[in-house]
């Protein structure tokens, strides 16, 4: 006897945890991207620290709305 796959509200539970399991592997490249970029800024302008704090301050934010929106399109 072969059972059929759910696709209530346990389907929709295990996509969710799906993306939630890879949130904070997210956020850190998310993040480590803004900082790179904040980092080559900081060499190229010739700014001290300003990119690199700028990189952080901005990618947590663009990392939230990104995971926002992936949310948002499973429920």
């Amino acid at each position: 006897m072969s059972r059929k796959p759910e696709s209530g509200g346990l389907a929709q539970g295990l996509k969710i945890l799906g993306v939630l399991g890879g949130t904070g592997i997210f956020f850190a490249v998310v993040i480590g991207i803004c900082i790179f970029l904040g980092s080559m800024a900081d060499e190229w302008l010739g700014l001290e620290y300003a990119g690199k704090l700028t990189g952080i301050l901005l990618g947590f934010p663009i990392a939230f709305y990104l995971i926002w929106k992936q949310l948002k399109e499973i429920i």
